[in-house]
């Protein structure tokens, strides 16, 4: 899924592109796109984009309005498959992908999105009340000094579940809550009471400095062309999706944890003092017996293939 670092990436696209310009028609392929029914998507036809901007790992259009008309809002949520490409006016929607069009005098914008599931979303919504609305509540994380991050994370969670709740903090996923918690040399298990002053100085640091790094990099490699390669997956990341390969750091393997869709990824020597942390999928396999260290894992995989 886009988070903070991608979503500012698009912002940067976009806002040199439909800034200003009128949305001249919407053209929808997907009815289950659209989750609201009033205001009609006719309403935007004709409306100048007034401004961009980001609602947690929402995109959010405001568009000009009466002086006496409420607020008016497009919000597009791209969830885990969603993707931008921005194309020549009156550009095709792609068949088995595409959901939807968004026409402008100078291209058009593609919402696509490459999963059998649809969960891509877009609200068109009318007055600031109805956007807070969409707002899961997270604070801004490269807003915050370190007082006000010490009492965001007080409530007792582990590291990875406090990074990627969106009432907690805002655009942060799977993605880049690993490669801030290697950053940190915090493991992902970690729970939030039981971190010192310096950890949680490390966090905060360490928060600050992925999101702002990754986001700016993006930025800079981009440059002024459409962003083709929005993914979770970049060959420059410490430890997210690199499991089974050297850490960048040590040379021990990557290590991950699997739950339902997802999985974290983390050094144990880095992050965890070269101890294991337990595989549910696993853990199962091994009928409880879990190895302690990566020498302990090794050393049972060569038995169980004899």
């Amino acid at each position: 899924m886009p988070e903070l670092p991608d979503i500012e990436l698009y912002l940067h696209a976009l806002d040199r592109r439909v800034r200003g310009q009128p949305l001249e028609k919407v053209r929808l392929v997907s009815p289950f796109l659209l989750r609201t029914v009033e205001p009609p998507l006719s309403t935007l036809h004709g409306r100048k984009v007034r401004e961009l901007r980001r609602l947690g790992k929402r995109i959010v259009f405001g568009f000009e309005v009466a002086k006496k008309e409420e607020p008016l809002f497009m919000v597009l949520h791209l969830m885990v498959a969603g993707r931008l490409q921005w194309k020549e006016p009156g550009a095709k929607v792609p068949g088995r992908v595409g959901l939807c069009a968004f026409d402008f005098p100078e291209g058009t914008l593609l919402l696509t999105e490459a999963s059998k599931k649809k969960r891509a979303r877009l609200h068109v919504l009318r007055s600031e009340a109805a956007l807070e609305e969409q707002d899961p509540g997270g604070l801004e994380p490269l807003e915050l000094d370190l007082a006000a991050f010490t009492r965001a994370i007080a409530e007792n969670h582990t590291l990875k579940r406090t990074l990627t709740d969106p009432r907690i903090f805002s655009g942060i996923g799977n993605a880049y809550s690993d490669e801030i918690l290697f950053e940190a040399k915090l493991p992902p298990t970690r729970w939030t009471t039981r971190l010192d002053e310096d950890e949680v100085e490390r966090l905060f640091v360490a928060t600050q400095s992925v999101l702002r790094r990754w986001r700016d990099a993006l930025i800079a490699e981009v440059g002024e062309e459409w962003p083709t390669k929005v993914t979770a997956f970049r060959p420059e990341m410490a430890v997210h999706g690199r499991y089974g390969e050297p850490c960048l750091a040590c040379g021990g393997p990557i290590q991950r944890i699997r739950y339902a869709d997802n999985e974290t990824n983390y050094c144990p020597a880095c992050q965890n003092e070269g101890k294991l942390l337990a595989d549910r999928s696993l853990s199962r396999l091994l009928k409880g017996d879990w190895p302690k260290t990566l020498d302990q894992l090794e050393a049972m995989k060569r038995e169980r293939q004899k």
